[in-house]
């Protein structure tokens, strides 16, 4: 039996309405994003410094606590990098384990408390084994890949579910159920740690919810970026986009074309001295990303936004000849020359190297913006490059601009539009092509919030956090089919972003709004309800130091 931390505070009311209203409200005033189901639990618990994490279901086993997270960075650690994969294609810890640890090194550092990872005795019931329990296997099916059980009570809190990354998910709950101030690196004293009484049942809407870094336009380290993983992760987002070339800059090692990145990527908007990743580093980023259970999808644009490669290979060019690293910011007037059989050459190297190092099911072939490629050689383009990111084992996605094309069987486009009105890619839809929604005017997060925000662009309209809020992804295309939406994405594209306090402020506060979008219930989204939740989100961030916008459709707490 673990040793448990409880409290009898919150236990169960004698009537169970307004038991199962009392936890409601605690768990909607606080998460982001808002559970599928609540109901009352059998009362609050309270971390003790008596408190340990078990780890009981099929296939767990304790022993990762030395990892410190969702499991190791080092791909050959029984955790890590090469478990399990999910639906989506991530590479994911394929035990309990990871996620034990990863929790225990979140609620360490605030408690003070050791919170030992241990193993649950075999035959001994979750809810009876006291203290933080994550309990893989679940038998309930409709839990999916990343749905979830907590359930608290006087001795424990119990998360349960069919999978680590639904472990996983549950855990940024819990973790949101506490005080703000478990986010601090130090510890708290006198702090009361207490989980709200509450009986959560949570499923996502869409398997796809995504974020998108711009890494071309300004370069960002691996830490910064790595940073923002976590950020995402604490949402429940599971797909990280990486744009990863761009006029401005090519910013991954290729090895069969190394001028790619030593010569186009060094530069950057402004003039700046660029950078890139080395193939070890895309893999740490890689792996970072599935210890949040998070797939990295690379983003390799074509035909457009070319400079940096038309510049390191000029027989990509129609007339041969390089043009200059370029640092501005307008777009559409570069093209890589369709048709030279150079340029296929060419982007079956890059392909088949990118392909190699993406343990995720899909690649990004871009589309957008291609102003200066025709329309009959845009078609011809995308009829060849999609036949080779198949044949290397992946799933296209593109810009929507793909419907101009043929997608192949299986591709996803990603919408980017601002009018809802765009008949193309819905009578792709209707073929059976999927969508991923990224309205400009909602979810581009490098949109300013007004026209005194000190960065961001305004092109698509200026988007506070209603505004990236208040849609729904399955109703913004008109007519788009019932099932056609896929899911949602959160482009930040970095023409204005320089430092990572750019980043912040302006993920944070739009960032979750989406990610509940993607996550919960179309009829639980209500602006009402929902600034009630992200005003709580402010405090947390605070202690992250995410530095952020205070919208003023917000009731923030004071400082």
């Amino acid at each position: 039996m673990l040793a448990a931390g409880a409290s009898a505070a919150g236990a169960r009311t004698a009537s169970s309405e307004p038991a199962a209203a009392t936890a409601a409200a605690a768990v909607a005033a606080r998460v982001v994003p808002v559970p599928a189901a609540v109901r009352a639990g059998g009362g609050a618990f309270r971390l003790t410094r008596g408190t340990a994490i078990g780890i009981a279901g099929a296939g767990t086993r304790a022993g990762g606590d030395a990892a410190g997270h969702a499991g190791s960075d080092d791909p050959s650690a029984p955790d890590g990098g090469d478990g399990a994969r999910g639906a989506r294609g991530a590479t994911a810890p394929a035990s309990a384990a990871g996620v034990a640890a990863y929790a225990a090194s979140l609620l360490r550092p605030s408690t003070g408390y050791p919170l030992p990872v241990v193993a649950v005795p075999a035959g001994t019931p979750a809810d009876r084994a006291g203290g933080i329990v994550l309990a893989l296997g679940d038998t309930d099916r409709g839990l999916g890949e990343e749905g979830y059980r907590l359930r608290t009570g006087a001795r424990s809190v119990v998360i349960s579910a069919r999978t680590a990354a639904g472990l996983f998910h549950g855990v940024q709950t819990l973790r949101q159920l506490l005080p703000a101030a478990v986010e601090s690196r130090t510890a708290v004293p006198g702090a009361a740690w207490t989980v709200p009484d509450a009986d959560i049942r949570d499923v996502p809407r869409y398997a796809y919810r995504g974020a998108m870094l711009d890494v071309a336009r300004h370069f960002l380290t691996v830490a910064q970026v790595e940073r923002y993983v976590d950020e995402l992760a604490l949402y429940k987002v599971n797909t990280l986009h990486l744009h990863l070339t761009d006029d401005q800059g090519w910013r991954i090692a290729v090895g069969s074309r190394p001028r790619l990145a030593a010569y186009g990527g060094s530069t950057e908007v402004g003039g700046g001295p660029g950078g890139f990743y080395t193939q070890d580093d895309y893999r740490a980023i890689v792996r970072h990303a599935a210890s949040r259970f998070l797939t990295v999808v690379p983003e390799i644009d074509g035909p457009g936004h070319t400079t940096a490669a038309l510049a390191s290979y000029p027989e990509l060019d129609c007339d041969g000849k390089a043009p200059p690293l370029y640092t501005g910011t307008k777009v559409g007037f570069s093209s890589l020359c369709v048709p030279k059989p150079e340029t296929y050459a060419f982007l079956d190297d890059v392909i088949r190297e990118i392909a190699a190092l993406t343990p995720g099911l899909y690649l990004h072939i871009g589309g957008d913006e291609a102003h200066s490629t025709s329309a009959a050689d845009y078609v011809a383009y995308m009829d060849r490059v999609q036949p080779m990111v198949t044949r290397y084992g992946k799933t296209v996605i593109g810009w929507h601009q793909l419907d101009a094309a043929h997608p192949v069987p299986g591709a996803l486009v990603q919408y980017w539009g601002t009018t809802g009105d765009e008949s193309a890619v819905v009578a792709a839809a209707r073929a059976g092509t999927r969508v991923i929604m990224s309205p400009a005017s909602r979810a581009y997060l490098d949109m300013q919030y007004t026209p005194a925000s000190p960065v961001g662009q305004h092109w698509a309209g200026y988007v506070e956090a209603r505004t990236a809020y208040d849609w729904d992804p399955a109703s913004f295309l008109a007519g788009l089919p019932a099932g056609a939406v896929y899911g949602v994405e959160a482009p930040l594209w970095t023409e204005t972003v320089r430092t990572g306090a750019d980043l912040d402020y302006l993920a944070f506060p739009r960032l979750p709004g989406i990610a509940e979008l993607g996550w919960s219930p179309a009829a639980t989204h209500d602006w009402d309800a929902y600034r009630v939740r992200l005003a709580a989100q402010g405090p947390r961030w605070q202690q992250l130091g995410i530095g952020f916008y205070r919208s003023p459709q917000v009731d923030w707490p004071a400082s």
